[in-house]
């Protein structure tokens, strides 16, 4: 009995699981009489589909009565930083750009995304951080690159 489509299936799932960002740290950045104050959150997360990289996410939260409550609009901006955690290892190829995170960081229309960009050509991967909007998005926007061995060719689908 053999257990590759088995294997397949299992990979293609875990493509498909959304990262999860788990909390590093937070440091406040103003006093709020009300509620939390205004901070900023380092969390980290690992790419779903590439195993031994993670990315730190820098971003500021809101705080104050609507910030506690979950209604506060936070700032665009946002900061990344990838690194290589650990042996990189491709379970299945990837896609040459893709969705590998998302938070919401208003009450409904606002979220913040990481794309990762495969560039075969320089065998490195790049991800960018950048917040969008139902009706209007904003430019701002951060960038890092992941260096993959050489000997290691990145597996394009």
């Amino acid at each position: 009995m053999t257990y590759r489509p088995l294997a397949a299936l299992a990979a293609a799932l875990c493509l498909c699981a959304a990262a999860r960002a788990e909390r590093i740290g937070d440091v406040d950045t103003a006093f709020q009489w009300l509620g939390r104050d205004h901070d900023i959150v380092v969390e980290a997360f690992d790419d779903p589909g590439v195993q031994g990289v993670t990315c730190y996410l820098s971003r500021a939260r809101k705080g104050g009565v609507k910030g506690t409550l979950g209604l506060a609009e936070d700032r665009a901006e946002a900061s990344i930083a990838c690194v290589q955690t650990g042996p990189i290892a491709f379970p299945a190829p990837i896609p040459r750009q893709q969705q590998v995170f998302s938070e919401r960081i208003s009450l409904v229309f606002k979220r913040l995304r990481v794309v990762r960009m495969a560039d075969p050509a320089r065998n490195a991967l790049v991800y960018l951080s950048y917040s969008d909007k139902l009706i209007d998005g904003s430019p701002q926007n951060s960038v890092t690159a992941v260096a993959v061995p050489r000997q290691m060719a990145i597996p394009v689908k």
